[in-house]
Order: C-alpha cells, then sequence, then structure tokens
C-alpha cells in the first residue's frame, strides 16, 4: 500500500473549510448558511448510511439533538452515500437533522475525515469517523478523529461542558 502522508487534522483555533452539499430532500446546504444563523455547528463524518455503526451514531445524536439545540449547537451528518440513500436513512431511523451527500470525499478531506484507518486489523483508507463543532465565527473549536460510534454523543457532550 502507498504511504499516504497528505492527510490532514484541524485544529482548534482553525478556520473551518466552507462547503456547499446536497443533503437527503434535495436541497443545497453551506456551512456558511448555517453559521448564520449564529450558532455553533456540529459536523459528522460517517462512513456509510444504514451500517449497524452508523445507524447507532445518527440514532445517539438524533436521541439527544433537543440537548444540543438547547445548548446552542446544530448537527449536521456527512457521508459519500447519495442523497436518496441519505432520504431513505433519514426516514427509516427518524433522523431529525440534515445528511449531506460528499460523493468525492472532498469536503472529508478537508475537514481531515478522510484517510487511513485501521479495520479489522487491516490499513484502509476511507473515511475517518469524526466530528468537528464550528463556531458561530467559522473557527474550529473542537475536532475529534476516530472516534467511537457508541457513546459519542455523551463524550461529545462533556468535552463541551454542556
Amino acid at each position: 500500500m502507498t504511504e499516504h502522508t497528505d492527510f490532514i487534522r484541524l485544529e482548534p483555533g482553525q478556520m473551518a473549510p466552507d462547503f456547499s452539499l446536497t443533503a437527503d430532500d434535495g436541497s443545497t446546504l453551506r456551512l456558511t448558511d448555517l453559521l448564520a444563523r449564529g450558532r455553533n455547528v456540529i459536523v459528522y463524518f460517517y462512513p456509510a448510511a444504514m451500517t449497524p455503526g452508523c445507524t447507532a451514531e445518527a440514532c445517539d445524536f438524533r436521541d439527544n439533538l433537543n440537548r444540543l439545540t438547547a445548548a446552542g449547537y446544530e448537527v449536521v451528518g456527512i457521508s459519500k452515500d447519495e442523497p436518496s440513500t441519505l432520504a431513505r436513512f433519514r426516514e427509516r431511523d427518524h433522523l431529525t437533522f440534515p445528511l449531506l451527500s460528499d460523493p468525492d470525499c472532498a469536503v472529508h478531506r478537508a475537514y481531515g475525515a478522510y484517510g487511513e484507518r485501521k479495520l479489522y486489523g487491516k490499513v484502509h483508507v476511507g473515511t475517518i469517523r469524526s466530528t468537528v463543532v464550528v463556531g458561530p465565527d467559522g473557527h474550529v473549536v473542537l475536532a475529534r478523529y476516530n472516534v467511537r460510534a457508541k457513546g459519542h454523543v455523551a463524550s461529545l457532550l462533556r468535552q463541551l461542558g454542556d
């Protein structure tokens, strides 16, 4: 396997890369539009809709969405899945936040959510389960990589102090 050394990681204080992606409902969602609302935005990246780990993580965000919203956060999930797949995922699991399609993984790469990861003891290149919290000013507040699907939101809330 070719060694990949160009994978980035975002750090608190850096400007978050803007994005414009197609949502599960066919609309276009931009980070700048979300930030214009004056709220923090939790951008989380997951490997594939409707898989066990990704479903557990999405439902964890869904189940904690009222708490997150009350604390000033909006949630957006991003995967490489097509919008039609994301729409089925959202409907099947009653997800109440936007799911965005990044089929070429350009936004994944810009956020450091694409690169080498271990899966069943082997190194693969693909989506790294990651969460980046962007403040209303567009700067990264928190960036977490290689997160666990289960219990992730509780851990995130502890780190954010909410």
